[in-house]
């Protein structure tokens, strides 16, 4: 318990605690006297002398607590999704010009995106005293208690539990404001990161990026260097990408060539130049200078994470955001999660695999190779083919849309459920990557997000969306149409997004693309596993970085930024070097999710372990459809509890571990 703000907790309440526990244990029996107790310790925690003193905590009790909080579960469940709903619709909107693809944002946009509607809500829950009649009558039961118990109870009672979480900490309405409006500024940051790779040179001067390719840091980076394993010059062309990712990470990339076509830059020589070739219709007035982005993504991160420890004093569950996130969000222990993710980083497959990447390259591995897609379908077909075929399908969100029908039928869904599915989807033009955004009320879409360009979606475009089409298959069901709307969801975010790898792996099937290979199981699980080795340490990256700053919360910009190195470095070495042949790699620092995500990143890891489950499950069930829906609707579940539901066994990276090593065996010598 937190003394910063429990201190605040008149001294009277454990006295008069224990008188309004004895007459209510005579007014409704001995029989209920461990659940007066529970929720009378729980409601005195959160009380302030503001809500009143020892007579009004005492009226309050007597009044409120419930014998049969039956009716009072289901009036919440009917209330706050009303309420979660309507909040979430508002939310979407102020946001809508910023995130989607709308033109240019003006100062007054990025003020309706940081606006955050329910940020009095939890306080305003707590003084009208509708939070405490929730503490009073159902348990605020810990991770332990969820994990051990949890397999016992009811959906009535896991809905209780759900109920009661609702008021785990109280925060007051001005922290709120400021974690939305940190939040809000990493995102804008993120979102409008852009590199122009006609405008990047190699180390010789050349040009080796088509006209007007403007690509995301780092998620469309990452994916070019996947795209290029298909290309004639595709070697250099990642080199080149490397080397930009390299200065993004250290911040030595000169702040005049993020987002700006109007200068080339030689990230080799560190040149600046005004660009003799317009391949754009305008550009910001910026200086020609080679001066390096002065620190800017590592203060955004430190911006957000002294958002976050604002909340720190008013959660005394978990008073950290590290235990927020692992505790409460995913319900997975931190060092069971650490411990999956060495698993995979320290497996004795990766040599082997390492090796079998470098007798399929015909060279040595270098740092870019973490994200080497050799092993998938596409590598067949080149990036300038694939973007052809989704450009001239799918020239506009719409026509995504009205192909999902046929897409989600190919993906054993019944025409009446794909249908159902498709009319509850919406597809927007992302300006940023892309995102799937569910609903809260049951009546309403959810969204898709991706990026579609003037001459229709490129393959990085689709391949996003298919992905995001899993989240949004996953949030329909687990809202629509599930038992208990406080359960609508899956354990954590890991959970929808492998959902959606498991859509994600069927994006050239849906375009007709994929031809029978008897090796191309083997070959998947050899790239799910290459893929899960990457994150894993990215994952490990993001966690050691978390620590630090709770370790360092004065710290300054550039010594976050020595910091971030250094940990990337230090994990790169132990788990990476190895199979690589180079030390002190920066990399595995890149990922955008660290800045704006907060402690996001070891989700993926996780995620692409319950994906495998899910996928080898799938496949022995033969249909994806069903059985996604099947799974998606047992609700928000602790993870194991929800795995051994779809699967039969809990979480954990042994089958993924044993799929490999089979894979390995089953390739020819």
């Amino acid at each position: 318990m937190s003394a910063t703000v429990f201190a605040q907790t008149p001294e009277w309440t454990k006295d008069t605690a224990a008188k309004v526990e004895a007459t209510l244990v005579a007014k409704h029996g001995e029989q209920q006297r461990e659940r007066i107790r529970r929720g009378l310790r729980q409601t005195s925690q959160f009380w302030r002398a503001e809500d009143g003193d020892s007579a009004a905590f005492s009226e309050f009790a007597t009044a409120h607590f419930q014998a049969d909080p039956s009716e009072l579960l289901a009036r919440c469940e009917r209330l706050f999704e009303q309420y979660s709903g309507h909040m979430l619709e508002i939310t979407r909107e102020f946001r809508e010009h910023t995130d989607l693809d709308r033109g240019p944002i003006r100062p007054f946009d990025e003020i309706f995106a940081a606006y955050d509607p329910s940020a009095h809500a939890n306080e305003d829950f707590f003084r009208n005293k509708l939070a405490f009649a929730v503490l009073l009558n159902f348990p605020l039961t810990t991770l332990d208690e969820r994990i051990k118990n949890g397999e016992r109870w009811s959906r009535n009672e896991w809905a209780e539990a759900r109920l009661a979480q609702w008021f785990s900490k109280r925060v007051p309405a001005e922290v709120n404001l400021v974690v939305a409006a940190a939040g809000a500024e990493a995102e804008r940051y993120i979102a409008q990161y852009n590199i122009w790779m006609h405008h990047v040179l190699d180390d010789s001067g050349k040009r080796l990026f088509p006209e007007k390719m403007r690509l995301l840091a780092h998620w469309n980076l990452r994916d070019q260097i996947k795209a290029d394993y298909s290309e004639k010059d595709g070697l250099a062309r990642q080199r080149v990408i490397a080397r930009v990712m390299d200065h993004i990470v250290n911040q030595t990339i000169p702040r005049a060539v993020i987002d700006n076509p109007s200068v080339d830059w030689n990230p080799f020589t560190g040149s600046v130049r005004p660009t003799d070739v317009k391949d754009y219709d305008s550009a910001p007035l910026v200086e020609p200078s080679a001066a390096p982005e002065p620190d800017t993504r590592y203060a955004t991160l430190l911006l957000t994470f002294q958002a976050l420890r604002k909340i720190d004093p008013y959660s005394p569950t978990a008073p950290t955001h590290i235990a927020r996130k692992f505790d409460e969000e995913r319900e997975l222990p931190e060092e069971r999660v650490r411990k999956m993710l060495t698993d995979v980083v320290s497996s004795p497959l990766v040599p082997k695999v390492a090796a079998l990447i470098e007798k399929r390259l015909g060279r040595k591995l270098e740092a870019f190779d973490i994200w080497y897609a050799g092993f998938k379908p596409r590598g067949k077909y080149t990036e300038a083919q694939l973007d052809a075929i989704t450009r001239k399908k799918y020239p506009t969100p719409s026509a995504y849309k009205d192909d999902m029908p046929r897409m989600l039928e190919a993906l054993a869904f019944s025409p009446d459920r794909a249908k159902y599915l498709a009319a509850n989807i919406v597809v927007d033009p992302a300006r940023g990557s892309g995102h799937a955004w569910g609903a809260q009320l049951r009546s309403e879409p959810a969204h898709l997000r991706t990026r579609v360009g003037n001459d229709g979606m490129d393959f990085k475009g689709y391949n996003i969306a298919v992905h995001e089409m899993g989240h949004n298959v996953e949030q329909t069901f687990s809202l629509k149409n599930i038992d208990h709307w406080l359960l609508n969801g899956v354990p954590n975010t890991a959970f929808t997004e492998a959902v959606a790898f498991v859509f994600q792996a069927q994006d050239l099937a849906l375009l007709g693309l994929a031809e029978p290979d008897p090796q191309a199981e083997a070959l998947r699980t050899l790239n799910d596993f290459w893929g899960t080795y990457e994150i894993a340490g990215v994952g490990l990256v993001d966690m050691a970085v978390w620590h630090w700053m709770y370790d360092h919360p004065n710290a300054k910009p550039a010594e976050l930024k020595q910091a971030v190195l250094r940990i990337s470095k230090d994990v790169w070495n132990k788990y990476y070097a190895p199979a690589f042949g180079a030390r002190d790699v920066a990399l595995l620092g890149i990922y955008s999710h660290m800045i704006e995500r907060y402690l996001y990143l070891p989700d993926y890891s996780i995620g692409h372990l319950i994906a495998h489950q899910l996928e080898e499950h799938i496949r022995k069930a033969g249909k994806i459809g069903p059985e996604v829906e099947r799974i998606t609707r047992q609700g928000r579940l602790t993870p194991d509890l929800w795995m051994k539901g779809a699967t039969g066994a809990p979480v954990g990276a042994e089958a993924m571990l044993a799929a490999t090593e089979r894979a390995l065996a089953g390739l020819p010598k």
